[in-house]
């Protein structure tokens, strides 16, 4: 595996005009000697909106394909990441300075850990932000704790999805984020949990950004016989991943 971080976006066109933005906070990151970032950015859809925005940089790529979600459009562009590790960053969120670098060391120190996320702060029309409580402490989370949880809170997990850091194999072995309209992200976390322990930074390490247009605010999204169905399948799959007693790493 090269020594790169791979990040992933998956974009539409209503977010691409926050792409510069996210770029900028990549171009923030001060990675240890001998690493690197590689940015693939992945339109859902092909339209002429997206492009115009991506940086030119040899460090970035972008591609389109058919409609299908973020969790498809993630999972395509797993095909053009060579990086050891996979960063999730939403088009139109942000990486604080030393987000990667703090994921990176974690990982790099012990390898009985698959993942890691970290504390968000919403990042608000007006430019402020604001937190909010209830984040773990710093530190491992065991296995099944993110299920547990979330089962235990109306479904909402106690660490964020899209402060997601994970090892490339370990995300490949799952077959990348799941086939739904929505929660792809969550789902692809209670499956991490499963089978691997994980590790919260209470540093702060995304700005969620909060606006009209994203797809988390739209009537859709919170419809309640899709919403149950996305949750009973997110929770079968970790359920059954448990049940299987695979574990990464191997005999852990």
């Amino acid at each position: 595996m090269s020594r790169r971080v791979t990040v992933i976006t998956a974009v539409h066109a209503p977010s691409a005009r926050f792409l510069p933005e996210a770029y900028a906070s990549l171009c923030g990151q001060r990675l240890p000697d001998g690493w690197d970032w590689q940015w693939v950015i992945q339109e859902d859809g092909r339209t002429d909106a997206v492009r115009p925005y991506v940086p030119d940089d040899a460090r970035v790529s972008f591609r389109q394909g058919r409609p299908g979600g973020p969790g498809i459009a993630r999972t395509i562009a797993l095909a053009h990441a060579d990086g050891a590790y996979v960063k999730v960053l939403d088009a139109d969120d942000q990486l604080p300075p030393g987000t990667l670098a703090r994921d990176l060391a974690v990982l790099e120190a012990d390898r009985t850990l698959g993942w890691t996320t970290s504390r968000v702060l919403d990042l608000l029309p007006d430019g402020s932000t604001a937190g909010f409580p209830g984040d773990p402490d710093d530190g491992p989370v065991e296995r099944g704790a993110v299920l547990r949880f979330w089962k235990e809170n109306g479904y909402r997990a106690q660490v964020h999805p899209a402060t997601l850091f994970v090892r490339r194999e370990l995300l490949t072995a799952l077959g990348g984020w799941m086939a739904l309209p929505a929660s792809e992200d969550t789902g692809l976390l209670l499956a991490l949990n499963a089978v691997s322990r994980g590790w919260f930074c209470a540093e702060v390490g995304l700005l969620y950004r909060k606006w009209d247009g994203q797809v988390t605010g739209q009537a859709s999204h919170v419809d309640p016989a899709e919403r149950e169905a996305r949750m009973a399948v997110a929770e079968a799959r970790a359920r059954a991943l448990a049940a299987l007693e695979w574990a990464y790493p191997a005999g852990h």
